[in-house]
């Protein structure tokens, strides 16, 4: 049986909705939210994400600039282009695009010698050694994230306090259930035997960066009554090699073609017939979903 879809377009037409009303009260006094994203270098999933963020910076009336600086940026450079955001007072959230080509410039971007402002985007320097990050401290992963989790009713499991089922995640979104008292299991390039390890996790959030990795036989199936796994797909891959989106699409005929019209296709970090598999399943992209 096909998994349930998990809407994310829904979800983002519910955040909208709250954010548009909050907007329109900050116009009236005169004050426009201003986002600036810097965009290092020609990552094509990295372009698809910053620009769908001013794209909704547009629709949802924040200003919004973007700042497009070559792979071999200068760390000088980068290091000024912060410093300039952070003074500018239009801006009032920056968000530096991960990742970043050179450890010069990830080392200058995260520089804890520069004063922030609200940063809307992953900075290790945030992340690391802590475990009490404030929720305006939080990239804009992991809270949608747990948008999902919302929508397929576990995080009421965990208002109850009550054990929660074993969950497979990155660092961020780790953190953010670790907050709310679940256990959680992080996998990482070096896991052992990371098959066996996700087919035992009820909830699967996949942040790799890989097309298609996590195979449909890795996730949790239907047994005994219960669905499979849910599967928190957050990967968002541009896929151009032919062969590759046929391996990945073979049972999917229409995307197929469209790729083949295209020249290119979204694939997330999961394979696309793993919504046969899982219980429930966040699609990339979400229009994918049959």
């Amino acid at each position: 049986m096909p998994a349930r879809i998990l809407d994310g377009l829904k979800i983002r037409d519910e955040i909208f909705s709250e954010l548009q009303s909050d907007i329109v009260k900050l116009h009236a006094q005169g004050i426009r939210p201003g986002l600036a994203a810097v965009l290092v270098g020609e990552n094509p999933a990295s372009q698809l994400y910053v620009r769908s963020k001013i794209a909704a910076c547009e629709q949802l009336g924040i200003a919004s600039w973007l700042h497009t600086p070559p792979a071999g940026v200068s760390t000088d450079y980068m290091l000024q282009l912060v410093r300039d955001l952070n003074a500018d007072d239009n801006v009032d959230g920056i968000l530096i695009q991960l990742p970043l080509p050179r450890k010069s410039i990830r080392s200058a971007s995260s520089n804890p010698s520069i004063p922030r402002k609200t940063w809307t985007a992953s900075i290790p320097s945030t992340w690391a050694g802590s475990s009490a990050i404030a929720p305006a401290s939080w990239p804009a992963r992991p809270p949608a994230a747990w948008k999902f989790f919302a929508a397929i009713k576990f995080h009421r499991r965990l208002q109850r306090r009550r054990p929660w089922p074993q969950r497979h995640c990155r660092q961020p979104v780790a953190l953010l259930l670790l907050h709310a008292n679940a256990t959680v299991t992080i996998c990482h390039s070096k896991t052992r035997d990371l098959p066996d390890v996700i087919r035992r996790a009820d909830i699967l959030v996949a942040a790799i960066g890989k097309a298609g990795y996590v195979q449909p036989d890795w996730i949790k199936p239907a047994a005994a009554g219960k669905p499979g796994a849910a599967v928190i797909d957050v990967g968002t891959n541009k896929v151009t090699d032919a062969a590759e989106a046929a391996q990945l699409l073979h049972n999917f005929p229409e995307r197929l073609e469209k790729f083949r019209a295209k020249g290119n296709v979204l694939i997330g970090d999961v394979h696309p017939d793993a919504i046969q598999v899982a219980g429930a399943l966040s699609p990339v992209p979400a229009a994918s979903a049959p």
